[in-house]
């Protein structure tokens, strides 16, 4: 069996350079975009794979995610969690989303992105508040809001948290 490897090199795309700033990380498929692990592979995409899609005319995307892709199912899962947490928790439902958060900042498998959620998640005016729905979700936004600005990417407003996770917008396009 062929063991994977991790290349030691200097941060080159610019969302990770603004989180890392000028640190060196070990480059791995799911801690960049695909298309900088192919360039640090030395390859690039054949030109067939670029249009593939399926019979509906809509990109096919059976590839093992990237750091972008990764990141937007982690945000959606946990901003849908965090929207449909109790409105009144129990204790051992706060106890196991206190839990489950501190599991995932440990075991997402972007480890730099782990580690930066993890080392914010520690301060004390971060910490994670699991007391009621409102509170986790503007909590989630707070998060996920500090990961945009070291990103360069706007940030949203939290006290709309339940149009865009829960009820949906108020002119109806979400149907």
């Amino acid at each position: 069996m062929e063991s994977k490897k991790n290349i030691e090199i200097p941060v080159k795309d610019e969302q990770a350079s603004r989180v890392l700033e000028n640190t060196t990380m070990k480059r791995c498929r799911i801690c960049m975009s695909f298309k900088d692990w192919m360039q640090q592979q030395g390859s690039t995409l054949p030109n067939k794979y670029n249009i593939l899609s399926d019979i509906n005319g809509t990109k096919l995307n059976d590839c093992p995610p990237d750091s972008e892709s990764l990141g937007r199912a982690a945000w959606t899962l946990l901003h849908t969690m965090s929207a449909n947490y109790p409105k009144s928790p129990t204790v051992e439902e706060q106890s196991e989303m206190r839990n489950f958060l501190m599991i995932f900042a440990k075991r997402y498998p972007c480890s730099y992105c782990a580690k930066d959620f993890r080392e914010w998640m520690r301060r004390e005016e971060n910490q994670v508040m699991v007391g009621d729905r409102e509170e986790l979700s503007l909590w989630m936004c707070q998060a996920h809001n500090e990961v945009n600005r070291k990103l360069g990417k706007p940030v949203f407003d939290c006290n709309k948290w339940r149009e865009r996770w829960l009820d949906g917008w108020k002119d109806g396009h979400c149907g």
